[in-house]
C-alpha cells in the first residue's frame, strides 16, 4: 500500500509539474519534454519503482487527461 503512495503522489506531482513547466518554460517544446523524462526516470531509479510497457502507456494517457 506504501507504494500506490508514492505512485499517487508522483503522478500528482508529475502532472501539476509538467503543466507548470510547460505554461512557464522558455525553453524548447522538445527540450521540456526530455527533462520531463529524465526527471520522472530518475524518481523511479531513486525509488525503485520499475514499471512496464502497458504501465507506462497508462501513465501517459492520464497525464495527457490531467493537462487537458
Amino acid at each position: 500500500m506504501k507504494g500506490l503512495g508514492y505512485v499517487g503522489a508522483f503522478l500528482g506531482g508529475a502532472a501539476a509539474g509538467a503543466i507548470i513547466g510547460i505554461l512557464v518554460a522558455p525553453d524548447k517544446g522538445s527540450n521540456t519534454r526530455e527533462k520531463i523524462s529524465d526527471t520522472v526516470n530518475d524518481f523511479l531509479k531513486k525509488h525503485d519503482i520499475k514499471l512496464n510497457r502497458k504501465d507506462v502507456g497508462d501513465l501517459i494517457e492520464d497525464l495527457e487527461e490531467a493537462t487537458e
